[in-house]
């Protein structure tokens, strides 16, 4: 069985890619699945929350995939266990250039998670028609998906994302809302899916549609609207 790669990445800061992805590999994780996730950012922030982890935790492997200094066998810290089934990226914030097409040369998924506010998708647009131009996706060997993530409750629509998406002919694949409970999780060294199971009942069926969607079982859309009715926010959180 081949490894399923998931690259999450926005250039722009604060849009929430590490806790997307380490959300998505202790899901995984927590099925049973092989998992290793791999760091490129080189403030380490997935790999510092590995280090966190209970050793009774589901087993993440880490890898460093971040530009070593000069003289470092970067591919030796950037190992990927051959029992892999689901290897998740995190991409550095300002991701461009080489070390892009790199990651992108990697995945099979790729997500990109924006903020939906005016400011922030003007930030990402540029970068996803860019994204969708390169090779490896206009050829099919990788998907993009777009998450709408750190939604307000106090502003739950949020046409400038949906009408960007309709001019490239995209689906918002999940909307997660502003919530305490992904940083409460990551300071324990777990996720939404390993935390207390009645605070995250809300947080886990919103963000089961991108596991969905990375192992290719697509969510309804009406399940996705009934997940942003049900959750109450309480204030915003980024890594």
């Amino acid at each position: 069985m081949r490894v399923n790669t998931t690259l999450v990445v926005n250039p722009k800061g604060g849009s929430g890619k590490t806790t997307i992805a380490i959300s998505l590999a202790s899901a995984f994780a927590a099925d049973n699945v092989a998992t290793t996730l791999m760091d490129y950012d080189p403030q380490g922030s997935s790999l510092n929350w590995l280090r966190s982890r209970s050793p009774l935790a589901p087993r993440i492997h880490g890898a460093n995939g971040a530009p070593g200094k000069y003289g470092q066998l970067r591919s030796f810290d950037m190992y990927v266990p051959p029992e892999t089934r689901q290897l998740v990226i995190d991409a550095p914030a300002g991701s461009a250039g080489v070390l892009l097409q790199e990651m992108v040369d990697r995945a099979h998924c790729i997500l990109v998670p924006v903020v939906p506010s005016v400011i922030d998708i003007h930030a990402s647009g540029n970068f996803i028609k860019d994204l969708l131009s390169m090779s490896r996706v206009r050829m099919g060997g990788a998907r993009v998906g777009v998450i709408a993530n750190k939604v307000r409750v106090s502003m739950p629509a949020y046409q400038p994302l949906l009408r960007f998406l309709d001019t490239l002919q995209l689906k918002m694949r999940a909307r997660l809302l502003d919530s305490d409970v992904y940083l409460k999780a990551a300071e324990a060294g777990l996720s939404i899916f390993e935390y207390e199971p009645n605070q995250t009942v809300a947080e886990r069926k919103q963000f089961q549609p991108i596991v969905d969607w990375v192992t290719g079982e697509y969510a309804r859309p009406h399940e996705l609207a009934g997940a942003v009715r049900e959750i109450t926010q309480i204030r915003r959180i980024s890594f």
